[in-house]
């Protein structure tokens, strides 16, 4: 049996470009929309904190990874390597399940074609979006 090599957590609703959203985009929302409560608001401020210091944001390197023009569909993914910023990831699938918002947990080997790779995730267009 093969290994997964690549973990992701997503919403099971498409957002209006068509995808489904990530965890981490689902918690900022409720959080620009003012659902969070104070606790939940620390803790998502906090992880959000947390993660920028310690994981590449790929649009940082290339502005245009998730333009929906450029790569339909983008979505990234962690590398099953990546244990400690997967772990942390439990706090906010708590957090959205405070608020109704179903999250999934995916793995593959092979989630599309690879646009941005750095040593804790890639970004992907996934199979068949944009002729994939």
């Amino acid at each position: 049996m093969e290994q997964a090599l690549y973990v992701r957590f997503q919403g099971t609703v498409r957002h209006s470009r068509g995808h489904f959203p990530g965890v981490f985009v689902l918690a900022n929302e409720l959080a620009a929309q003012g659902k969070l409560t104070e606790q939940q608001y620390q803790f998502w401020r906090s992880n959000n904190d947390w993660y920028d210091a310690n994981y590449t944001n790929p649009s940082r390197i290339d502005p245009q990874v998730y333009d929906p023009k450029v790569h339909p569909g983008a979505v990234a993914w962690f590398k099953s390597s990546a244990e400690v910023l997967i772990k942390r990831v439990d706090g906010y699938l708590e957090l959205l399940a405070a608020h109704g918002v179903e999250c999934r947990r995916l793995v593959s080997s092979n989630p599309g074609r690879v646009i941005y790779e750095d040593e804790n995730q890639i970004v992907v267009v996934p199979v068949g979006e944009s002729g994939v």
